[in-house]
């Protein structure tokens, strides 16, 4: 169980995606699994409609965000729900009534530090007490779905809309009554990526340049970075980025994102180009760098790579494609900042698409290794890649969205048409 609160969330192992806007993926002070050689994975799963992540609040308070579909392709409004399940059978204890949305797209939600629930869906920013009571709703700015939101220290709320011709348009909320904090930040460029945070300064990944923005307690405004920008599709032929991991020292994010996924991954790059990892030192944006991840044309993700801190390893993967690779972070002294990644393993025919889970404590490393209309998921451990043991989820779809650490030596899977709760067993 969490000792320390994530500064503008809830005291909890895991409460938001990522486990928090750094998107490092790892639980607070929670202990890892932990497998033995005499246990095993095993599964138990649900059929949900579009679930996309599930976070804790108090012990034993696990939350589900699932959101609807239908009508969305004609031009429909979509809604979402937040359900509050029991942490071992995944039974609904209560819900919220369907939350008001519009344009479809997985949103998100968080369990925040003045312990009410948040839920951004479509254009509209829901709060909602734990027993999923409904608070307050407020529409948001722009006539399109905004992909989720970060927290930052000082407890304000940033989010953003996505589309692939809008530009960016940063939206800043008062946690308490989602009425608008600062005057809104129109972007130079479209953003697909969700935001990443660190303290109160936010990153965004837009469609061909990483920049930042500082909140100005003076001015009472984010404030762009002049000093700090990374053109990653500068003379290339790859698509845009997804998701930012944001550690002690740089960003790291991977390219090639545009893909044509319905059931799954498999074979959906829109892209001829091979997907690469990308590195941009925190305190000097001129010192990046960049790694082909499989050098195997039409490579794409929808994800972020993980990284471990502790262990200085980048793992990163080719959904597309089918790979799965990890390499040690080597530091040096130079002036240039640049870093090397030193080959640990690398994994093919190996269908890894979500996000990922790290359990730092014990180096287990979880993630989703899709073959066709069977979605497994593994733990590797993160220094070898060995396996430790595998479950199916009994999803036909391939996971693309957000797991969480549970309260038990557990892990909850969302994929598009369930949740499985992932928990050990002794071998039979």
């Amino acid at each position: 169980m969490a000792t320390q609160a994530l500064s503008g969330y809830f005291d909890s192992p895991w409460p938001c995606e990522d486990a928090g806007p750094a998107r490092l993926q790892s639980p607070h002070a929670a202990k890892g699994l932990d497998i033995k050689a005499n246990e095993r994975l095993h599964s138990t799963s649900r059929r949900t409609h579009l679930s996309t992540m599930t976070v804790l609040g108090a012990p034993g308070e696990v939350f589900l965000l699932t959101h609807s579909v239908l009508g969305a392709h004609l031009g429909l409004a979509t809604t979402a729900q937040v359900q509050l399940i029991d942490p071992i059978t995944l039974a609904t204890r209560c819900q919220s009534p369907r939350l008001a949305g519009g344009p479809m797209w997985p949103g998100g939600m968080a369990v925040l530090g003045n312990g009410h629930v948040l839920v951004l869906y479509g254009r509209y920013a829901h709060l909602l007490n734990r027993q999923c009571e409904l608070l307050h709703s407020k529409q948001l700015p722009i006539n399109e779905p905004y992909n989720s939101f970060v927290v930052l220290a000082n407890g304000l709320v940033v989010t953003k809309n996505i589309s692939p011709t809008t530009t960016a348009r940063l939206s800043v909320l008062h946690p308490d009554t989602l009425e608008q904090a600062a005057p809104c930040i129109d972007c130079e460029e479209p953003a697909i990526a969700r935001l990443s945070a660190q303290g109160n300064t936010v990153y965004m990944v837009g469609i061909t340049c990483v920049v930042r923005y500082h909140w100005d307690e003076a001015k009472s405004s984010l404030v762009k970075d002049p000093t700090w920008s990374y053109h990653y599709l500068k003379d290339s032929k790859q698509s845009y980025g997804w998701d930012m991991v944001i550690t002690a020292h740089d960003a790291w994010f991977m390219d090639n994102g545009k893909h044509n996924y319905l059931i799954s991954m498999l074979g959906a790059g829109k892209n001829k180009a091979p997907n690469r990892l990308h590195r941009v030192s925190l305190s000097d944006s001129n010192s990046h760098q960049h790694w082909e991840v499989s050098s195997v044309q039409g490579g794409a993700i929808t994800n972020p790579p993980l990284v471990d801190e502790a262990r200085q390893i980048v793992v990163a993967f080719d959904s597309a494609n089918r790979h799965l690779r990890a390499w040690r972070i080597i530091r040096n002294t130079s002036q240039d900042g640049c870093v090397a990644l030193q080959d640990l393993w690398h994994l093919t025919q190996f269908g890894a698409a979500s996000h990922m889970l790290l359990f730092a404590d014990t180096g287990e490393l979880c993630v989703n290794d899709y073959r066709r209309f069977n979605e497994q998921v593994v733990i590797l451990d993160i220094e070898t890649g060995l396996e430790k043991s595998r479950t199916s989820t009994g999803g036909l779809m391939q996971g693309v969205v957000f797991p969480s650490a549970g309260w038990q030596r557990d892990i909850y899977w969302s994929s598009m048409d369930r949740l499985t709760r992932i928990h050990i067993a002794p071998h039979d």
